[in-house]
């Protein structure tokens, strides 16, 4: 059975920073390569991702580590629909989220997959059942 998995930003950056569930997240790469899985991220935690890589070493690595997500097995969602709008935006005003992490975990819950994270502020919508969440760390 495949397994539907949406990365937040968090995720990709723990991978590029070999930070805690770095390991996790290249198994899962490594999964959605083959086949076995698929990986979905918002176009909104790429750029995440993106500007984050540009503070770390400049615009020219980001632009590579930006192709690379785009060559890897990570599908990035560029549409935003009226569903996935109507729950970000429930998301950001019903927990403690940012705009952002709050388009991760309405992705999530459009696509009945589980959101891969780290970040602890998507606890609360965790505990209301709102999606699942593989967490990168305890």
């Amino acid at each position: 059975m495949i397994v539907d998995y949406v990365l937040d930003a968090c995720a990709l950056i723990a991978l590029f920073n070999e930070e805690e569930g770095a390991d996790t997240v290249a198994e899962l790469m490594m999964q959605a390569s083959g086949g076995a899985d698929r990986l979905f991220m918002n176009a909104l935690q790429v750029t995440e991702v993106y500007y984050d890589r540009i503070y770390i070493k400049g615009v020219e690595y980001a632009d590579t580590v930006l192709e690379s997500i785009y060559d890897s097995p990570i599908i990035v969602l560029n549409d935003i629909s009226c569903d996935l709008i109507k729950d970000a935006g429930r998301f950001k005003t019903t927990y403690s989220m940012s705009f952002a992490d709050a388009f991760a975990a309405a992705t999530a819950k459009n696509f009945d997959a589980v959101l891969v994270t780290k970040d602890s502020e998507m606890r609360e919508a965790e505990e209301a059942e709102e999606f699942s969440i593989l967490w990168l760390k305890q």
